[in-house]
């Protein structure tokens, strides 16, 4: 079939069916394909395998990808949603029974994704450290930036400028209550 079809027509109807989630059409699509060194370096087509291989349960297999190909920025957030979905599966089959969130977050912790779909910076209330860092730092500077500076701030960080301005104005909310908590000879 690869004969009939350019590799660039075979990525469109790889992603068609991997956005349309018609699983067993591109379980049948990639089973027809060369399995040249050309489509296994070829991330949208690794992506819809790993797909695959998620829903067939075939976890082994489908670590091995996520650990070994480096997908693009771009995908992370969704490789990292299968990789974890996988990880809980895996344990779930195992224990034979559903993970609580407790046990899913303490999955989270003990299997981090690869560094092939992460760049290592911990997110936390869908802030990364490094952002949260860089914002605190400002802070100290000026806790009532200016429209430009918030700009700055929301390009240098990632961010957009409504997080940043959410971010100030929480923070010096936070930070009114604790000196306040404080005044009160509350400890």
């Amino acid at each position: 079939m690869s004969m009939d079809f350019s590799l660039n027509q075979i990525e469109c109807i790889c992603q068609v069916l991997y956005n349309d989630q018609e699983i067993d059409r591109l379980k049948t699509f990639l089973s027809k394909i060369s399995t040249t060194t050309m489509y296994h370096n070829n991330e949208v087509i690794v992506k819809c395998r790993a797909l695959v291989l998620f829903v067939n349960k075939e976890f082994t297999e489908l670590f091995k990808i996520l650990n070994n190909f480096p997908f693009s920025v771009y995908n992370h957030n969704e490789m990292q949603n299968l990789w974890y979905q996988a990880k809980y599966a895996q344990i779930e089959i195992s224990r034979g029974h559903q993970l609580n969130a407790v046990a899913k977050y303490r999955v989270r912790k003990k299997f981090p994704p690869p560094k092939t779909i992460w760049d290592g910076d911990q997110v936390t209330y869908y802030f990364k450290d490094k952002s949260r860092n860089y914002l605190a730092e400002q802070f100290v500077h000026n806790s009532y930036p200016s429209i430009v500076e918030k700009k700055f701030m929301a390009k240098k960080s990632g961010l957009t400028i409504t997080q940043v301005s959410n971010w100030f104005k929480n923070r010096r909310q936070r930070d009114k209550t604790l000196s306040n908590f404080k005044t009160r000879g509350c400890h």
